[in-house]
């Protein structure tokens, strides 16, 4: 039985070898195809025919989610396509990072781990709710794995070329236009690496990685320059940074923190709850008032009350605030705690593989802070970028979906310390 499994041809080509996985998430796309009313899939697609119409947004909520996106639709739209098509799409960019993964993890370990890690990405199941769906999860997720790549053949590739260093601080720019807390993840990169070129300047990796996120910035100025016309902010990425903030800091017994609930001006009965759940009461008597006071601003005003409120929140409620963020860990690994949510067995779906992937970041720790100096750059420098993404989505409100894009950084960082310190036997033999 051992000597048959053994003789089973593999194929070597990644695009070979995960093709069957590419025809899975096409039939998914088939089978549960969207009708583009589901979450924020209409705001995306009406974002995108401003964007083909080439009209300014007329509603501030339309810059919460940045235009990468929306950019990446615009032929769907333009040429008036099935929504089918876009969902296909996604099929797509799943299976490319899948490919593009294996690619680098190939170069730092053997094609066993490699073809084990790629296979757990494939089968991760938090990634398949978004396939049917017209979201941006799917997207930046293969926008996080070429992300890996270009910077593997920046910092590692012996005959690397500049195009790498480019390509590399333009996807990141990308990443931060679809993705705006990626944005803030830029801007604290920028600083911690120049900090650290200025204290080291012979460590030539730290220009490099600079002359990177510079590029980054430029890719995103123009967003910058046109919100900054609209808003009169600058560096302002999304309009949903305050609404965020007030749910993420909520001081009432029974919210933890989610960003699940939304309060909206009615003109013919003054402020009510549009939302839909048993305990619509409840949030009301928490947030009634506060809301009397935030609907009567709009845009920008309206989303700097929301954050004069969060901070007071803050000040106020220090420790419920602490308890929010443990909460935000809990939904970014296990989907769990919701307020006013009741169970769903959705979880115990997530429940295996975001165990392993825990269990085995936990145990990565110890030999990555001992062994940090010996550790390669890009690997470091992948780890800074999610630590600050992490770190700044535990203090808004989170979610398990900004887990999963972000997961093939953790992948390859796993693969990596896995090929550094542990050897493991062939049980076949």
């Amino acid at each position: 039985m051992l000597s048959s499994i053994k003789n089973i041809k593999i194929p070597k080509d990644p695009f070979l070898l995960f093709a069957p996985f590419l025809l899975l998430y096409i039939v998914v796309a088939i089978i549960f195809p969207t009708n583009s009313f589901k979450g924020d899939e209409t705001r995306y697609l009406i974002y995108t025919d401003y964007l083909v119409t080439g009209n300014h947004i007329p509603d501030f909520d339309y810059l919460g989610n940045g235009p990468g996106y929306s950019i990446i639709l615009i032929p769907f739209v333009a040429l008036h396509l099935p929504l089918i098509c876009i969902t296909i799409l996604n099929a797509f960019f799943y299976y490319f990072s899948i490919v593009l993964l294996f690619k680098i993890i190939l170069r730092i370990t053997s094609f066993r781990k490699a073809l084990i890690c790629c296979c757990f990405l494939a089968c991760y199941v938090n990634l398949y709710e978004w396939v049917p769906l017209i979201d941006p999860e799917l997207f930046c997720l293969f926008l996080v794995s070429l992300l890996i790549f270009c910077l593997f053949n920046s910092f590692e590739n012996q005959n690397f070329s500049k195009k790498y260093i480019f390509l590399t601080g333009f996807i990141i720019g990308f990443i931060a236009l679809t993705k705006p807390i990626f944005g803030y993840v830029l801007l604290s990169m920028i600083i911690g690496i120049g900090i650290l070129w200025i204290i080291n300047r012979k460590f030539y990796n730290y220009r490099k990685g600079l002359i990177i996120l510079f590029v980054a910035l430029a890719t995103i100025t123009p967003y910058l320059i046109y919100t900054y016309h609209l808003t009169g902010k600058i560096f302002y990425l999304s309009s949903f940074g305050g609404n965020n903030l007030y749910w993420m800091t909520t001081p009432y017994k029974g919210e933890y923190g989610d960003w699940s609930r939304d309060l909206k001006q009615n003109s013919s009965s003054g402020t009510n709850i549009n939302i839909l759940n048993i305990h619509e009461e409840l949030i009301k008597t928490n947030h009634q008032t506060d809301y009397e006071t935030i609907n009567k601003f709009s845009g920008v005003q309206q989303d700097e009350v929301f954050k004069r409120i969060a901070i007071n929140n803050i000040t106020s409620h220090p420790t419920k605030f602490l308890f929010n963020c443990i909460c935000n860990l809990g939904r970014i690994f296990f989907n769990t705690p919701y307020s006013y949510t009741l169970q769903s067995p959705k979880t115990l779906l997530r429940l295996p593989f975001n165990g392993v992937i825990t269990v085995l970041l936990i145990l990565c720790l110890f030999p990555t802070f001992k062994n940090w100096k010996k550790i390669n750059f890009f690997i470091r420098f992948m780890l800074f970028f999610t630590l600050f993404y992490l770190g700044g989505s535990i203090l808004g409100s989170a979610e398990t979906a900004m887990f999963s894009v972000i997961v093939p950084v953790l992948l390859v960082w796993i693969a990596y310390i896995i090929q550094k310190t542990i050897k493991i036997k062939d049980w076949t033999n």
